[in-house]
């Protein structure tokens, strides 16, 4: 993994922040209610468990990153009013960690998803020891395991509905369990020498792990992270001495080092080629499958699969992708508004 930024480390964002949570904590007369969760990964994960039994409130949007989201007055508002706040964990939202912890020493009830996970069992940054890669959704199986943690630190704190949560994970379990099926066949199926997923920030390394894929990026971990010249000078160098066919893009990430990829693989004779958009730290748009988190996962093997020459039905696992998931997409200039080629 590359070196990167750890987004908890916004030391003046986090200050005002807290000086904001410390400025409602009196302020409130009506009782907390309802559950807020923070990316849309954790919270559909907390709508899936209770299943309409609570009102279950999103607080990062769509495509909105998280290692660099920071609550405004309105976002802390909902923190302090919530029932039970649900977050990924792992420093993803490392801006609000303070906020978090804050809440918990008052009494709320705050936890993370990733908390019920093996820490020998997640993947490690050498250059920053004690500081786990948070992508774990990228696994379907290790996020399955989220799911469970879930439904048992929300029975705890509601005992009378633990019995729902529980047969809810457990037919959503299952559900996962057919999905990482999906993914490693899809995966599997391309060709061993293409078999490379280069996308703009290193947000893939348990789906490497997991459907035995290699990865490379342009930034590290955390979107804080800046890429420098030397390297994208070096992942266009492996792009052209591998061949590889296609990048992708992030809904979550700017295309700017994208496009000098794409430029700099051209300056060397390699036309390299987008293999479309892939759902990194955020999901599809709401009320769509893809604003799901199978139908993000299931759209990000499907597209890689097609892009790198494996087969993969059109309409994906379930045959609910929209069109246009895949590649042959156009990607727009940020600047120019003109639009790149994709792979076809």
């Amino acid at each position: 993994m590359k070196r990167c930024c750890i987004a908890g480390r916004a030391a003046v964002r986090t200050v005002l922040a807290t000086l904001a949570l410390v400025a409602f904590s009196g302020c409130g007369a009506e009782p907390p209610s309802g559950i807020v969760a923070t990316t849309g990964m954790v919270t559909d994960v907390v709508r899936v468990v209770t299943e309409g039994q609570k009102p279950v409130e999103g607080l990062i949007g769509e495509g909105v990153d998280p290692h660099l989201f920071t609550p405004g007055r309105g976002d802390v508002q909902k923190l302090m009013s919530a029932e039970v706040v649900v977050y990924s964990g792992l420093l993803l939202e490392g801006r609000m960690q303070q906020q978090f912890e804050q809440l918990e020493n008052r009494g709320g009830t705050v936890f993370a998803v990733t908390g019920g996970l093996d820490g020998d069992s997640l993947l490690q940054d050498p250059e920053f020891e004690g500081h786990p890669d948070p992508h774990v959704w990228m696994d379907v199986a290790r996020w399955s395991q989220c799911v469970q943690y879930t439904a048992d630190r929300l029975a705890e704190h509601d005992d009378a509905s633990a019995d729902a949560y529980a047969a809810n994970a457990g037919r959503y379990r299952e559900k996962l369990r057919e999905l990482d099926d999906y993914i490693r066949q899809v995966i599997a199926s391309i060709p061993e020498s293409q078999r490379y997923l280069v996308t703009a920030h290193d947000a893939f390394e348990y789906f490497s792990e997991a459907y035995d894929i290699k990865v490379r990026s342009i930034q590290g971990i955390s979107t804080d992270s800046q890429a420098a010249i030397s390297d994208i000078n070096e992942l266009v160098a492996f792009i052209v001495e591998k061949k590889i066919p296609a990048i992708f893009v992030e809904s979550s990430v700017p295309e700017k080092n994208i496009r000098a990829v794409i430029e700099g693989c051209a300056d060397l004779g390699w036309e390299l080629k987008v293999g479309g958009e892939l759902f990194s730290d955020a999901m599809g748009a709401p009320s769509t499958y893809e604003g799901t988190y199978i139908g993000m996962m299931d759209h990000n093997a499907t597209t890689i699969a097609r892009a790198l020459g494996g087969e993969a039905p059109e309409g994906g696992w379930q045959g609910k992708l929209a069109e246009g998931h895949e590649s042959g997409e156009a990607v727009a200039d940020d600047e120019t508004g003109t639009e790149t080629e994709s792979a076809q």
